[in-house]
């Protein structure tokens, strides 16, 4: 039976690493809604343009993103899997998800594959705004100084050099933006179970969450 898991949360809860392994466990679709919005806010950062509405309504126009089985994240026919995941990248997406054209756009492309079958979906909106009607609703969060170590953690094994302390900052930032931004802000629908990460290990977290959608 066709399964929908989603799961939201702010910066750096550990919603990727997490739903990766569920769906591999559940065999189920894995689509990292987050990098998709990275995405567009590379192609604004590259364009060295203002980030102003009508500046990124025009680049997002013709944006063309595709997610593999492999979570590899392309730009037409460019991967652009490593770039996406620079931190100012990562401000960049908020900035640009707060317009109202971008989220259109990406909730349709996000609605459309989540039809392929069973799928766990993670974001800031899938929740309350991507896929309401979700058979299971995960809200994973934890302290922000834990946040900032995963990702500087993150940052450092894939090579990108970072500071902690300007990665806390950054991921402050986020929350600020995200939760704050009038269309689809970050927020745990009311039907969604909160899972607090601060200290659990990711194996822990993923034997929650398969646990949660076994017992659906």
């Amino acid at each position: 039976m066709k399964k929908i898991i989603a799961v939201d949360g702010p910066a750096g809860a550990g919603k990727s690493t997490v739903s990766k392994l569920v769906a591999k466990k559940l065999n189920f679709t894995y689509i990292d809604t987050g990098a998709m919005y990275r995405a567009v806010g590379l192609k604004v950062f590259e364009s060295g343009k203002p980030v102003n509405e009508e500046t990124v309504t025009e680049i997002a126009k013709d944006i063309e993103i595709r997610l593999d089985e492999s979570a590899r994240v392309f730009i037409g026919e460019r991967e652009v899997t490593k770039e996406i995941r620079m931190p100012e990248i990562g401000n960049m997406a908020s900035a640009v998800g707060k317009f109202g054209f971008v989220r259109k756009k990406l909730t349709e492309l996000q609605r459309e594959m989540a039809k392929s079958g069973s799928v766990i979906m993670d974001g800031r909106d899938i929740g309350t705004a991507v896929l309401p009607g979700a058979d299971l609703k995960i809200f994973l969060t934890a302290s922000v100084e834990e946040r900032a170590r995963r990702r500087f953690d993150e940052l450092r094994e894939k090579g990108i050099s970072a500071d902690l302390k300007k990665v806390e900052e950054e991921i402050i930032m986020r929350d600020k933006q995200d939760s704050e931004r009038e269309i689809a802000p970050l927020k745990k629908a009311d039907d969604a179970i909160l899972l607090d990460t601060t200290k659990l290990s990711i194996a822990e977290v993923v034997e929650k969450i398969v646990g949660l959608a076994e017992a659906e």
